[in-house]
């Protein structure tokens, strides 16, 4: 593992940008970026234009590393470029905003209040090939739709199962158990949540490191205790619906916590932008998260 790169994440000051968008999420992203569906064919084509959404982020000189500490990439960009060069290798070279990897192939069907990942049969596979691609760390997400014990627990285990494989192939996991924001009981849930947590965080290995990526909890400071838990790395932030105004609102309370918002870092960005518009609207965003991870 770049040690380095695990020193910034670990304690620099900033964010990390979620440019992963999966095929079920791309054309909202798109449609928000101001591209119609009928401005693409097919599959191939929206994929190339989602590309370029997050080739014109990621090369504007609002997105360095002096305020984002890293950003995770759907495989398909891992596999692509920005600016002629690796998109992992931009990221670090360019830019010093470490590489990550969404790995999970999406969610399964739900039951017992959550959404487990799908299987992974091609997961080693993939883990070797971010490795020689220049990545840092991976990212995967499930969801709990409801507290339920039976749920949030199979859920966990499933995370840090799934963790340790990837801390196996010598990249640092970020484990996502999102807490759907429409909840009813959503409070519960992240109790259930943080105890089924910190109990697996306590079997890990001596050497055993993970991020988490959370929701951001109903009671302020609530997940303080994973902050300072000797085997979390760090704790982000996901936005899961809310606005950039009210995540970053949100976030400020929650000392030691950063975010890693997707949607909310590129509200207000449009494929309609001159690039000077572009940028001036990207730093705006760039900077509130910035300013609301520093709390």
């Amino acid at each position: 593992m770049n040690q380095e790169q695990l020193n910034k994440v670990s304690t620099g000051k900033g964010f990390i940008a979620a440019l992963d968008q999966s095929g079920g999420s791309t054309p909202k992203a798109l449609k928000l970026y101001g591209v119609e569906e009928s401005a693409y064919k097919d599959e191939a084509e929206m994929f190339d234009l989602v590309h370029a959404m997050r080739s014109r982020i990621v090369t504007s000189p609002a997105f360095s590393g002096q305020r984002v500490l890293g950003a995770i990439l759907f495989e398909m960009t891992m596999d692509r470029q920005f600016d002629g060069q690796d998109a992992a290798a931009y990221l670090w070279e360019k830019k010093q905003v470490v590489p990550f990897l969404k790995v999970d192939k999406g969610l399964a069907a739900e039951a017992d209040g959550v959404q487990t990942m799908k299987p992974m049969p091609e997961l080693d596979a993939l883990l070797a090939r971010a490795v020689k691609k220049g990545i840092f760390g991976t990212k995967m997400r499930s969801v709990v739709n409801a507290a339920n014990p039976k749920g949030i627990d199979a859920v966990v285990e499933q995370q840090f199962a799934v963790g340790k494989q990837i801390l196996a192939a010598g990249l640092m996991p970020i484990i996502e158990p999102e807490v759907n924001i429409k909840a009813t009981d959503k409070k519960e849930a992240e109790a259930l949540l943080k105890a089924a947590i910190l109990k697996q965080l306590d079997a890990l290995g001596a050497d055993q490191k993970v991020m988490l990526k959370l929701t951001i909890p109903t009671v302020d400071g609530f997940y303080g205790e994973l902050v300072k838990h000797p085997k979390v790395v760090r704790v982000v932030a996901l936005s899961g619906g809310y606005s950039r105004d009210e995540s970053n609102a949100m976030l400020a309370k929650n000392p030691g916590v950063i975010a890693s918002f997707s949607r909310a870092l590129t509200e207000g960005l449009s494929a309609q932008q001159s690039d000077a518009e572009f940028d001036a609207a990207l730093d705006k965003a760039v900077e509130s998260i910035y300013q609301a991870s520093l709390t």
